[in-house]
């Protein structure tokens, strides 16, 4: 690997540590419904868009207008998400920044860009490119007080003691599996037997391949349109700059279908969390 490389692999790395320890000191991030930029709300999607992208990689997203009691209460629990939108007349460029309540700036995604000429395919593409920033950032918050304590754990010198490391073997025989005593003054029993676990594994709501409905991938002028047997139109895809990978043509579900391996899932938001569905298609 050449040095100007490996600088490059390591600096991207670093960067990435850095931006996860940062984000995992903050519960949530605030979406606003309409960007300082915009005169009007969730203008080309960019505000449902964005929270879908935040959600699929693991955030507690909600919008501006609908703050949690503990966030309403302690404003700095969340950072506060713009965009930053340098677009040209033939380019769409956006890149998503991250705000603290103090309003410094914690952190910045890379610059998203499409060439689309439709403005709404065109601003979801480019958010989708930007959103790339936080994959694998495997972020998890982390409340003030524990991270606090796993510093001071951390700070604290490992003792290792092998004192009464080795027991006779009279010892050993007096460990005995089940303890009793049955007296008319103290009756109990203690069984230090293995006990039955009651943890069941989970089911997956993942559906058999011959269960699933097959949909069969009919060309348009923006991408495909999913059709059933009767035929039915089922959804709606929209082509973007990257192989196998469609956005969602719907005013109910948004989100995108994708290949992963030889299987194809439709992931769409669904609320606060997200929803993913195995689809079977025939192109």
């Amino acid at each position: 690997m050449r040095p100007q490389s490996l600088f490059l692999l390591v600096f991207l790395l670093g960067f990435g540590v850095v931006a996860n320890a940062q984000l995992n000191n903050y519960k949530y991030i605030i979406v606003p419904k309409k960007f300082k930029d915009y005169n009007v709300e969730n203008k080309h999607q960019t505000s449902t868009n964005l929270k879908f992208l935040l959600v699929k990689n693991g955030f507690n997203v909600v919008y501006n207008d609908r703050l949690p009691e503990d966030l309403a209460d302690n404003r700095c629990l969340g950072l506060l998400a713009d965009l930053q939108d340098d677009s040209s007349m033939f380019t769409t460029k956006l890149t998503v920044v991250l705000r603290d309540c103090k309003g410094v700036e914690i952190f910045r995604s890379r610059e998203g860009r499409s060439k689309t000429k439709e403005y709404k395919v065109s601003y979801r593409e480019a958010l989708m490119e930007a959103g790339t920033s936080f994959e694998g950032l495997n972020y998890e918050y982390t409340p003030k007080q524990e991270r606090a304590e796993k510093e001071t754990a951390a700070e604290k010198p490992i003792v290792v003691s092998f004192k009464n490391d080795v027991k006779s073997v009279e010892d050993t025989v007096k460990q005995s599996v089940v303890k009793q005593v049955a007296t008319p003054e103290e009756q109990s029993f203690e069984s230090k037997e293995p006990k039955t676990s009651s943890f069941k594994k989970a089911v997956t709501a993942e559906k058999a391949p011959e269960a699933i409905e097959l949909l069969y991938a009919q060309p348009t002028e923006t991408g495909y349109q999913l059709v059933d047997s009767s035929p039915k139109v089922i959804l709606k895809l929209i082509k973007t700059s990257v192989d196998n990978i469609f956005l969602v043509d719907d005013e109910v579900k948004n989100g995108m279908v994708y290949k992963k391996g030889e299987k194809w899932y439709l992931e769409y938001a669904e609320g606060s969390g997200k929803k993913l569905e195995e689809l079977h298609i025939k192109f």
